[in-house]
């Protein structure tokens, strides 16, 4: 796909990035050898190759569900600094948006 057929002003507005002209062409140069790319591997054959999610194997871990005894609630409570009643009492947090 040649640069040319790229509309990289409007790829950059997407992207919400300012380009200057200079910029403007040496990123639609690059996206159009990054897309040449693409196209010579989508050549490829992949027949035989498994399909995959991850390219290092990983596992779960995980441990036993064991019940073992909690803690008293008024032995946790006497531990916080703050309470109100049977409840921990955190510092008001409000965000802004």
């Amino acid at each position: 796909m040649a640069s040319e057929k790229i509309d990289v002003r409007y790829v950059a507005k997407l992207a919400r990035i300012a380009l200057s002209e200079e910029e403007a062409v040496r990123f639609g140069k690059q996206l159009g050898d990054l897309l040449e790319h693409v196209n010579v591997l989508s050549e490829l054959d992949t027949a035989s190759v498994p399909a995959t999610a991850q390219v290092v194997e990983s596992r779960n871990v995980e441990r036993g569900d064991d019940v073992t005894p909690c803690l008293d609630r008024e032995t946790v409570l006497a531990m916080a600094p703050q309470r109100q009643g049977a409840f921990f009492r955190v510092p008001k947090i409000i965000a802004e948006s």
